[in-house]
């Protein structure tokens, strides 16, 4: 169920990252969402590297996980796009 877990809050974290960082981007909404799942992969993944708790459930750790993911990617895709 890891993988289920991990899209399904990266949808989440993609809409709460755009609502967190609100402005224009390349794509709309559709894109921010998907550059959500790719956050709660990348978030996941580091996290679990750390010792922070992979996107494995539906608990607080994880949405902080994937919403910090999504807001990195979020913001690393505004500066490569400008």
């Amino acid at each position: 169920m890891g993988i289920l877990s991990w899209i399904l809050l990266g949808l989440i974290a993609g809409v709460l990252a755009k609502w967190i960082m609100p402005g224009r981007d390349p794509g709309g909404i559709i894109v921010t969402i998907l550059i959500g799942i790719a956050g709660a992969f990348v978030g996941g993944f580091l996290g679990g590297l750390v010792g922070f708790g992979g996107v494995s459930d539906f608990s607080l750790g994880s949405v902080v996980t994937a919403i910090v993911g999504a807001l990195v990617l979020l913001f690393l895709y505004r500066l490569v796009r400008k």
